[in-house]
């Protein structure tokens, strides 16, 4: 269905006041563009992460352009970010990441650079890794917004912590050059889910 019928037919349910706003999810720039010229277009959800980082190049200046909020989801990596799995993890037999390719243990082993990258800074800065993922990404760009998932309520805690972290322009850089030297290995989904994502 062309995405501008779908943005035609939410602008009706804006107009009805049965929609408050309209977003979008992991939608390639065209697609945004198409839609936003037909019925704004509130926020953008995709991946973003240190390790996931393609709507850096034309996503997010196209948001930046049009007014558009983003909202990161698996901005933990789906928990690699953490620092809570290595290689040697073993995850259950029901556990989603295991047809991802970045949670094969080859690819876990060559991704633990970007995490101990995470580690060191999170120990100088009295923090988790998780929370230095996550105010890296809080410090992008003010429409930014993550979502970090949990069950636990401690982690939800932690991942709130997050905020009060404060990066400056030399940690910025210091993540940015060490992340730039880290090649992340394995695909995000399997083939056969990638092109399902249109991107």
């Amino acid at each position: 269905m062309p995405i501008e019928d779908v943005a035609g037919a939410v602008k009706n349910l804006i107009q009805q006041g049965k929609v408050k706003h309209f977003g979008l999810s992991e939608a390639g720039v065209q697609t945004i563009r198409r839609a936003h010229a037909v019925q704004p277009v509130t926020a953008l959800q995709s991946e973003y992460s240190l390790w996931t980082r393609e709507p850096e190049a034309e996503v997010l200046p196209t948001l930046e352009e049009l007014g558009i909020g983003f909202v990161p989801y698996s901005p933990l990596g789906k928990g690699f970010l953490t620092g809570a799995m290595n290689e040697h993890t073993t995850l259950d037999s029901n556990d989603f990441r295991n047809i991802l390719p970045r949670f094969t243990p080859e690819a876990r082993k060559a991704n633990q650079a970007l995490v101990d990258l995470l580690g060191k800074i999170a120990q100088r800065k009295k923090a988790t890794p998780a929370q230095i993922a996550l105010a890296w990404l809080l410090v992008q760009k003010p429409w930014i917004v993550p979502i970090p998932g949990t069950t636990k309520l401690h982690r939800l805690e932690e991942n709130i912590g997050a905020a009060a972290v404060e990066l400056t322009s030399s940690d910025l850089r210091e993540i940015d050059d060490a992340a730039s030297d880290i090649t992340v290995q394995g695909a995000r989904y399997p083939e056969r889910l990638e092109q399902m994502t249109g991107r």
